[in-house]
C-alpha cells in the first residue's frame, strides 16, 4: 500500500501549463492553503482503495511543494494560478 499520494497520480490534463513560478515564502499561508484546497478538489482522483481526508490531501501536496516535486505558477494569459509537478 503506498503512503503518499503522487502528483503523477493526479488527472493528466490536455495542456503543458506555462507560466512564472511563484516561491513559496512569497505566499501567504491562507492563500497558499486554499490555493491547494481548491487544486485536490479539483484534480485529485482516488486510486485504490485508500481514501484521504482534505486535510491529508493537502500535506501531502503541500510536502511536494516544499520539496520541490511540484510548484505554484502563475499564469498571466488566464490570470490563474495552479500547482505543477516539476519536470
Amino acid at each position: 500500500m503506498k503512503e503518499h499520494h503522487s502528483m503523477t497520480q493526479q488527472r493528466q490534463t490536455d495542456y503543458q501549463e506555462e507560466g512564472v513560478e511563484i516561491p513559496l515564502e512569497r505566499i501567504n499561508p491562507d492563500t497558499l492553503r486554499n490555493l491547494i484546497s481548491e487544486f485536490v478538489t479539483r484534480e485529485w482522483e482516488e486510486l485504490g482503495a485508500v481514501s484521504y481526508t482534505l486535510d491529508q490531501k493537502i500535506e501531502q501536496v503541500l510536502r511536494q511543494l516544499r520539496e520541490k516535486r511540484a510548484r505554484v505558477v502563475f499564469d498571466a494569459t488566464s490570470g490563474t494560478c495552479n500547482i505543477v509537478e516539476c519536470r
